[in-house]
């Protein structure tokens, strides 16, 4: 079995250097000063990349052309290039593929649905956590992403909407952390994200916490620490299946922290942030489809969560050298009627982007 991390918050190794969104709003103060500027220089260098969206120095002309090549050397760091964007559902789906200052590919994920804008970001490039029917688990853990890493491809997302890259402009609305890499993982830079992309211009994106996903395999003393952060982020948690025997194969950290003290990390959540929990399933042909799971998934829920749960039913996708393949519908139907029947609620997923490598536990980062 592949190794399993065992902490929640690597070195810095491999990282690139620090950038503006890596630090506080003291922090920036404290840098702009040591390079012999006026702290206010660290609000204007703010103002333009998290309200402005542009780490371009030639577009900040309000800062003098004397400092600017300075300041945004320092600060403001090249982080993401992006090597591709592929298309799909008539460009309401857009995937990038992002090439960090080391060579590092990762890849996030653009949607444009008719009420909202959902970005799904990654907080690792790849992933250690060796689900076998993830092509991001198989590929295995490279490094974790910084904290600016992250945001960046937040802002990134949202000059897109505003500029009008998948068709009319618009706004990002949503962040969902479920792209490459289990974000538990990474623990504080993701948390340093989460404030990052939700404090208020010029600090931050201005996106509310409750917009704000992360997901998880189950990694309960993090939940458990996510949850005294006392923010609004919701939780997500992928279960994939009710039973300890099954879930040890499928999700090889359950070999740490069985299904009921993932539940009860998922409560102490849920009762902290007053959030319903999401439990993610994928569904798998003749694997975790069977009935029986599905009257068992409700009674554990039912017991640890009682109404402050949603199961999501996604039906798995395909990734290349997997022999699973998606249950049939009518077992998805199946399969949901008896979750609802058994009192917690339950619905499919609207999956986008499968024909582009785009979609859950498809992501490879492949140049």
């Amino acid at each position: 079995m592949t190794a399993l991390p065992l902490v929640f918050d690597a070195p810095r190794r491999g990282l690139p250097p620090r950038h503006l969104a890596d630090m506080s709003a003291d922090e920036r103060r404290a840098a702009v000063t040591e390079l012999g500027e006026k702290p206010f220089r660290a609000n204007q260098l703010s103002h333009h990349y998290f309200a402005r969206l542009t780490a371009d120095p030639d577009l900040m002309t309000d800062i003098p052309a004397a400092s600017r090549g300075r300041l945004a050397e320092t600060l403001l760091p090249p982080l993401l290039s992006p090597v591709r964007h592929i298309s799909c559902d008539d460009d309401a789906t857009r995937k990038t593929l992002w090439r960090a200052h080391d060579g590092t590919l990762l890849e996030s994920v653009l949607m444009r649905y008719p009420d909202r804008v959902t970005l799904c970001v990654s907080s690792q490039a790849g992933c250690g956590m060796a689900c076998p029917f993830c092509a991001t688990g198989q590929g295995g853990l490279q490094r974790n992403l910084s904290t600016a890493e992250i945001v960046d491809q937040v802002r990134a997302a949202a000059a897109a909407m505003r500029d009008g890259d998948l068709g009319e402009p618009g706004r990002l609305s949503n962040i969902v952390f479920m792209g490459m890499g289990e974000p538990l993982a990474n623990y504080k830079r993701v948390v340093e994200a989460v404030r990052r992309i939700t404090e208020p211009a010029p600090n931050g994106l201005g996106i509310s916490q409750r917009s704000v996903t992360v997901s998880t395999v189950g990694l309960a003393p993090a939940i458990r620490k996510l949850a005294d952060e006392k923010m609004q982020v919701r939780l997500a948690v992928s279960l994939h299946t009710p039973d300890d025997e099954l879930r040890n194969t499928l999700v090889p950290v359950n070999n740490r922290w069985s299904v009921d003290e993932v539940l009860e990390a998922a409560r102490y959540y849920a009762d902290t942030s007053g959030r319903r929990v999401s439990i993610e399933y994928a569904l798998i042909r003749d694997i975790n489809d069977q009935p029986w799971r599905a009257g068992l998934l409700a009674k554990r829920l039912r017991k640890h969560l009682g109404q402050l749960v949603h199961v999501n039913v996604i039906p798995l996708n395909p990734t290349p050298g997997s022999q699973w393949d998606a249950a049939p519908k009518p077992v998805e139907r199946e399969f949901v009627r008896r979750v609802n029947e058994g009192g917690v609620a339950c619905t499919v997923r609207d999956t986008r982007g499968q024909e582009i490598a785009a979609a859950c536990g498809q992501l490879a980062a492949e140049g």
